[in-house]
Order: C-alpha cells, then structure tokens, then sequence
C-alpha cells in the first residue's frame, strides 16, 4: 500500500527557528519518506547497480591476466578467451546502465509527482488569507523552479551517488586484494576530497538560495505585469522605461548570482582534479619503484594503475554530487516550507456533508477578526511586505445576530469598510469566525464539509473571475456534468444566451483572461448563468450591478430576478433602488447592525438608511429628470 505524500509531510513538521543545518538535516529525512512507496524499486535500483560495479572490474582483473600470463605465455588461446569475455562484460553492462537509468528515472520522476501534486493540493486548499498576501509570482516560482531543480537533483543525482558508492567500495575491495600498500596511497588523499566539499557545499548552498529568492522576484515582476489588468495599469500611466530599468536591475542580479555560483562550482571541481590527478601519479611512482624492486608485477602495477583512476573519480563526482545535493535541499526545503504552512481553514476530522440544503441561515453572535501574518503565511513569500499591523488585533464585525429564513432576500447596506463583504465571506467559510457561530439548517458551517457547504452556495461577485478558456468550459466549471439543455436554460435565464449564440464560435468562444474579450454587462451575466448551472440553494451578490450602465444594469436585474427565484439571498448593494423589495435590510456600520427592517419602515425610522437613501437615490432621481427635460426642450427647441 503506497503512503499518502500529504500523510508523510503533515506528520512530520519543522521548527521554523532551527539552523540551516538542522533544516538540511530534517529536509534530508523528509526527502527520503517520500521514497517509501518506492522501496521495492529502490532495492531492485541498488541491485541493479551493485551488479554494475562488478562488471566494471571485470576488464580490469582480466587485463593483469593478460600481461601477466598470456602475454609471457604466447597463449593466443587465452588472450581470445579474455578479449570474449571483456567483451560479454561491456555489453552486459550496457545493459545494466539501461536498467539502471530506468529504475532511477521512474524513482526520482515519481517522488517528484507525488511532492508537486502535494504541494498543489496543499497551496489550493489554502484559506484565501494566504493568498492576499502571498506574491503569486513568488509561489508561482516556488512551485516551478523549486520543484524542477529538485526533480533534476533527484533524477540526475540519485544514480550517481549510489553508483559512485557502490564503485568506490567493489574498486577499494580489488585493490587492497591486489596491493594493500598502494591502495593505503591512494586512500590517503581521501580528507582533501572531503574537507573542500563540506566548505564549498555550504557556500553554494546559500548562494543557491539567494539565486532562488533573485528569480522569484523577478518572476514576480513579469507575473503581475503581464496579465492584462497589470499591463494596462503599466500602459495607462506610460511607465514602460521604469518598469525595463526595474526588471533589468532583478535580471542583472540573477545574471551576477549566476556567473558567482558557476566560478565556485568550477574553481571546486578543478580543485578535485588538481587532487585526484597528484594522488595518481603518486601510486604510479610507489608502484613503479616497487615493480623496480620485484615486489609487485607489471600486470599488478597496470591493473592498480586503472583501478586508482576508477577511485578519483568516484571521489570527486561523490564530492561534487554533496555539493549538488545540499544545493537540491535547498530547493526541497523551499518547498516543504510551502507544505508546512499550517491551513487555519480545513475540515475536521468529523466534518459530517451538508444535506440537501433548504437555506436556512443563522448568524449567532458572530465576530470577527481578520488572522494576524503569522497565520498560515510565509514570510518569504510576502517578498519584503511589512509583517505587523494593529488592525489584525482588532474585531472588524461585532456581536452580529441575523436570522434568515429559506428564500428570504436579505439586503446587507451601509458605508463602504462597514463590514459587509467581510460578512458575506464567513458563509461559505473563506475565514471561520473568530467567535460565535454561522449555520445552515441548524449546522454549523465549521462541521460540515467545506466541498458539500460551498456546493450549497453560490456566488456572483462584483467583479467576477472567468478562466481563459472557452464560455462553455466556464460554465461547466460550475457543475461539470451539466447537460447542454441545461446550460442553454441557464444562460437564457440569465439574460446571455443570445450574446453568447452571436459569438464567432459560440460556446467554445475564448473570453480571454479574466473574461476581457467582453464587457462588463457580459461578464456579469456569463457568472449569473455559471451560479445557475450550479443550482445553489443560496445565492450571495456582492454588488453585482454597482458598476453597470442603465441598461446593463436592467438586463442584469432580469436575469437576477430568475436567479434569486426559491433561493435564498444574501444581497451588498450600494444602489439601494435594486433592494427596495428586500424581505429584511440589514444597515451596517463598523461592523455592527445598526438598522434592521423592510425597505418603507426604515426609511420613516429616519435613521442611516435614511439618510443613505436621500443621499444616493433623490439627487440621482433629480438629475435623471433634468437630463430627461433637457433632452426634450432641445428637441421642442429644433
């Protein structure tokens, strides 16, 4: 039975103030749990390379019984048997080296699939705290670069640390059978490959780093300013000359840690040469001196003098491999940092699914506070955002008691910053309350699960978000087994299906990203059609018309007319003409319910509601009327 890689990270957590060493040290372990599910692959991998050192020796050994016997012998027969059997060896080593590359691709590439969809699922159940401060060029960097540059340390490292080992070993075990004394030689040099590999290994790691937090930024720069609201931001106020200088500065240090990072992992492996190259000719100067004095053969000394090449290089891939790993850790740790980033927001153990919903909604004394910067962010994310402020200390919604009956509207109105999205955003549990509770049909949201609680919701935002991809994939995103009839009758509810019919390509047409390819009144509907394909049995609006010309706004308010139609509605507005008919208006102010009541009573209350309403809907009443007797005297006029 494979072991779940979100079990494996979740069980094993880390102390954010530990050394770099003690974080490498536990990266290093965590790593390794993910190879669990690979064990039985792992053994055959070893096996595999363990039978591959063996044969390495073979040309060895049997080239000294060349010099040794045949050659002295004149036996033609014995050198062609020899000659056949390097040759069996050397296919049959190919062969192993298949295998070999085999067993280590499929061992590195599965771990990294198993850490990759880890950390997607991690990062996209995350609450959305997490992301309004988290740079997404940042993690979108994190998730890239990060995972790649482990995947190569894993696929490309892995087979060279167990076959140099394994090498090292059979090769040392050959050479102490052949010459102790030479080999004595030969291992003696062994601290100067060591020592430079755990000085430069830390240099490199913390260079590696730095080259890491380099590119996130950069690649945070190119992620905000090339979506289109970003570019037109850019385009707007004519900052193209800033933004290349900024951008150029970013790469410029990207190119520096490069060029900085490429010197020391040379100048580390010409070290390693330099080394490997003074002990060989060492064991050829002992091992000539002795087959001078008759201790050793020409064949020993031939035989020991390929076998100590096959030492070195072992040795300094091995110490280049340390280097290389400890930089991969760096990368892995970058992740696992991302995966320990606790979810203050996720379903308990006994979390039990919504039934079928009827809309039956309570808000009981809830308050609320927004979570502080060390909730489940990552200061290495925020890139250099300030990471205390006072206001996180302080309820933004007090003592808040509403009870909403099954397909009753509720109108939520009030200055803007009195709390109401803030509000509308505790339903389907996007942040838990931080006292009191909120339920649907009597269940507290926080015991249900979050997937059945928010597909008993739905939402239309002020500024919906619309994927890049085709109207009918947006659609669908709601409820991806909706049939086409209905679909259809979402959209023609909706007040868009004719839009949508007179689309170049209708359904499979392309809104671009974020649904730029169409206008505000579109977008507005296409996300009112996606709710209904839903089929919520709650419907939140978050200012769905605040931005909408007359008859924008009119088209929208049809097709809400059929979407709030046996629903029940949680409505934002700031246009209060579209809630007049609201079963309960709840006026808010600095978090608080001042006013509750229907439309006529709150209005003789004379009260905020009051005043909202003689502020917003009487001067834009007068000035329709003006426009309205303008327009007719110009006409009487001509």
């Amino acid at each position: 039975m494979r072991t779940s890689p979100m079990m494996v990270v979740h069980s094993m957590g880390r102390d954010p103030a530990m050394s770099n060493a003690k974080v490498r040290k536990g990266t290093g372990r965590r790593v390794l749990a993910y190879t669990k599910p690979y064990r039985l692959m792992v053994i055959g991998f070893v096996a595999v390379i363990v039978a591959q050192a063996l044969l390495q020796l073979v040309p060895v050994l049997l080239f000294k019984r060349i010099i040794d016997n045949a050659i002295p012998g004149r036996d033609n027969a014995q050198l062609n048997r020899l000659a056949l059997i390097i040759i069996i060896a050397a296919f049959a080593e190919a062969l192993l080296s298949m295998f070999e590359r085999f067993w280590s691709s499929r061992i590195g590439e599965g771990l990294i699939f198993d850490l990759r969809v880890s950390l997607f699922d991690h990062v996209q159940r995350m609450p959305i705290s997490f992301f309004t401060r988290t740079q997404t060029g940042a993690l979108v960097s994190r998730m890239n670069n990060d995972v790649i540059g482990a995947q190569r340390a894993v696929t490309g490292t892995l087979g060279t640390v167990v076959s140099n080992v394994v090498t090292l070993a059979t090769v040392l075990v050959a050479m102490i059978t052949l010459e102790w004394r030479l080999t004595f030689v030969a291992v003696a040099l062994l601290p100067l490959f060591v020592l430079p590999a755990r000085r430069v290994g830390r240099n490199l790691s913390a260079i590696t780093r730095q080259g890491m937090d380099l590119n996130s930024a950069m690649n945070t720069q190119m992620t905000e300013r090339f979506n289109v609201s970003g570019a037109l931001v850019v385009k707007l106020f004519g900052r193209h000359n800033r933004e290349r200088d900024e951008f150029a500065s970013r790469a410029d240090k990207v190119r520096a840690i490069g060029v900085k990072s490429a010197m020391y992992s040379r100048a580390f492996l010409i070290a390693l040469s330099l080394v490997g190259a003074v002990g060989t000719a060492v064991v050829y100067w002992v091992g000539g001196r002795l087959v001078i004095d008759d201790t050793i053969s020409v064949g020993t000394l031939a035989a020991l003098s390929l076998l100590v090449v096959r030492i070195y290089t072992p040795l300094t891939s091995l110490s280049s491999a340390r280097v290389d790993v400890m930089s991969a850790l760096v990368s892995f740790d970058r992740v696992f940092e991302v995966l320990d980033a606790p979810n203050r927001v996720e379903d308990r153990p006994d979390a039990i699914e919504l039934p079928r919903p009827k809309g039956h909604i309570e808000f009981d004394h809830v308050s609320f506070r927004y979570p502080g910067v060390d909730a489940g962010t990552i200061a290495s994310l925020e890139m250099g955002l300030p990471r205390g402020s006072e206001a996180e200390n302080e309820d933004v919604l007090h003592d808040i008691n509403i009870d909403i009956r099954p397909g009753q509207l509720i109108a939520l109105v009030g200055p803007s910053g009195s709390g109401k999205t803030t509000l509308s955003s505790l339903l389907p549990r996007l942040y838990d309350v931080t006292n009191g509770a909120i339920r649907i049909d009597g269940h507290d949201v926080r015991e249900v699960t979050q997937e059945s609680l928010r597909a008993a919701i739905g939402v239309v935002a002020q500024d919906p978000h619309l994927f890049h991809d085709t109207v009918g994939a947006n659609l669908r995103y709601a409820r991806p087994e909706a049939t086409v009839d209905e679909i259809i009758e979402a959209c023609r509810s909706a007040q868009i299906l004719d839009v949508i019919q007179a689309l170049p390509d209708g359904f499979e047409t392309v809104v671009g990203e974020r649904g730029y390819r169409l206008s505000g009144g579109e977008k507005q509907r296409l996300a009112i059609a996606r709710m209904l394909v839903k089929d919520p049995a709650v419907v939140v609006l978050d200012e769905a018309t605040s931005h909408l010309d007359t008859e924008n706004e009119s088209l929208v308010q049809q097709a809400l007319a059929s979407a709030l139609s046996g629903r029940t509605a949680i409505v934002i507005a700031h246009r209060l003409s579209t809630i007049v008919d609201a079963d309960q208006i709840i006026v808010m102010e600095r978090g608080r319910v001042l006013e509750r009541g229907r439309h006529a009573e709150l209005r003789r209350a004379g009260g905020l509601y009051a005043d909202l309403y003689e502020t917003l809907i009487r001067p834009a009443v007068a000035d329709s009327t003006a426009a309205e007797n303008t327009t007719i005297a110009t006409t009487n006029g001509a």
